[in-house]
Formats: structure tokens, C-alpha cells, sequence
């Protein structure tokens, strides 16, 4: 069981309010919403990430304007939400993923996640394929942390395994390191989706940065290679970096989300 609990009322041609999802013996969720037309848009962030990011704001700065219902939220443990972030496995994160789609959002939806948030949306649309109309993959990052570890040189995942946990270095957090806990990404495992095809037939939209140096922009064709469906696009931009919050990267962004839900309605209608 859930409830929306709001902070306040207002019309989707005005900024969205901070709401909570409450739901039974779990943490709440933090979330904005716009209630208008479908198909609607989720957005999903990445890993250390709110919802309250550059990419997550201009797309629902587009929907707004638009008039397509829109929903961006915190994972368990991240930014407005409950919970306690180091004590999180990508299972839950996923769940969070199917309770917003299950609790504030109705007929189709478009996914658009972002890093992590891209492997959660392709998990989630295996999950609720009916309820998915079509996905925009930023950095899509599949399997990534089980990847990386298993690339490190086997001293550190040794150490790893010892201490429960490793760390990255990141010039996009402050200080210039973060942790990981060994154990989220053993779990993560049970999610690793590119070794096989990936069963998911609705159009798909994958952008990726050459110069990412985060996740490598091969992923993304592997994600391109792996899918059943065949309405596949990857988008690679030879500039820009990770993170793609530039203001040419936020113009093609909204730009294939547009032309996204432009056909999915098409297809919806006929």
C-alpha cells in the first residue's frame, strides 16, 4: 500500500512541489510531479545523484511546457528521500523505480534514465514492459559497477572483499573519491543484463558522450546489440563528457525525448 502525502496543490503549468510517496514498512520517496497528458515521462538519475539535477529540471522543464505529465524522484537513501544511502542494493533502487511507475504515473510511460538510472530503466521495463512505452538512455551504465570491479587488478578486489567495500575516484564528487560497498555490488550481479539478449521491443533511444570517462561509450552499443527491438537509435556525441549537462547536451536531449513521445503518440493513435 501507498500514499501520496503532498506539500501543496498547484496546476502543471507551474513549478512542481516537492511530494512524498509513503509506502507500508519501506522509507518514503521524494518526488515532483506534473499531471497532464500521456504519455507521461520519468525520469530516473544516476548513482550519487538527485533528482534535482540539470537533466532531470530541462526535461521536465520541456514536459511542462509541452503538456505531457512528467515524475522525477529520489532513490532510497538520496537526496529528499528516507533511508540510509550506504545501506541500499540496486534491487531496491529498482523497486523504487516500480513504485513510482505503480503509484503516481498511469498509462504509458517514457523512461529517460541517466547513468545508473539507465540501468534501472531497462531493468524496470522488463519488469512492466506493459507499462513502458519507449526509453532515453544518457551513459546508459548496464552492469557497470559489477564491470569496473571485476577490472580492477585482483590485490584491490581481494582487499575489497575484506574491508566490504572499495574506493573511485570521481572529479564529479567532492573531495575527488567515493565509496562502494562490496556488498551492492555483488547483489548488482543479480542484474547484469548484457550477456544475453534483452528481452524489451519498444523503441529505444541511447546517447552517449565519446569522451566519457566514466562509462564507455561502448556500452551503449552493447545495450543497442543486445535488445530485441529493432526501433533502436544510439546518439553519440564526440564532445561533452559523463555527465551531459551541457547546454548543447540539454538541447539533444529534450530534442529526443520530444521526438520520442511524438512517435510513441503516433503509435499510440493508430
Amino acid at each position: 500500500c501507498c500514499w501520496l502525502v503532498p506539500s501543496s496543490t498547484r496546476s502543471c503549468r507551474e513549478m512542481s512541489s516537492l511530494q512524498f510517496l509513503t509506502r507500508l514498512s519501506l522509507p518514503r520517496l521524494a518526488y515532483h510531479r506534473i499531471s497532464a497528458q500521456n504519455p507521461g515521462v520519468v525520469f530516473l538519475s544516476g548513482y550519487m545523484s538527485s533528482m534535482n539535477g540539470e537533466k532531470a529540471v530541462a526535461v521536465e522543464n520541456f514536459c511542462r511546457s509541452a503538456g505531457y505529465s512528467f515524475v522525477r524522484f529520489d532513490y532510497t537513501g538520496c537526496g529528499g528521500s528516507e533511508g540510509v544511502f550506504k545501506d541500499c542494493l540496486l534491487r531496491d533502487w529498482k523497486n523504487d523505480v516500480l513504485s513510482v511507475l505503480d503509484n503516481l504515473t498511469t498509462g504509458p510511460q517514457i523512461l529517460v534514465g541517466s547513468s545508473m538510472g539507465g540501468w534501472l530503466m531497462l531493468l524496470a521495463c522488463l519488469e512492466r514492459p506493459e507499462r513502458v512505452a519507449g526509453m532515453v538512455g544518457i551513459a546508459t551504465a548496464a552492469d557497470h559497477f559489477v564491470t569496473t570491479l571485476n577490472q580492477l587488478p585482483s590485490e584491490v578486489r581481494m582487499e575489497a572483499e575484506k574491508t566490504g567495500q572499495y574506493t573511485r575516484k570521481s572529479r564529479y564528487i567532492e573531495g575527488g573519491v567515493y565509496t562502494i560497498q562490496y556488498g551492492f555490488v555483488k547483489e548488482a550481479e543479480e542484474h547484469c543484463i548484457l550477456q544475453s539478449s534483452i528481452n524489451i521491443s519498444c523503441p529505444v533511444r541511447l546517447i552517449h558522450s565519446m569522451k566519457d570517462e566514466v562509462v564507455p561509450w561502448q556500452t551503449s552499443i552493447k545495450v543497442a546489440e543486445q535488445l530485441a527491438s529493432d526501433d533502436v537509435d544510439v546518439i553519440l556525441r564526440k564532445g561533452g563528457e559523463h555527465r551531459m549537462s551541457q547546454s548543447d547536451d540539454l538541447k539533444l536531449l529534450v530534442t529526443v525525448v520530444e521526438d520520442l513521445l511524438h512517435r510513441v503518440t503516433r503509435k499510440e493513435l493508430k
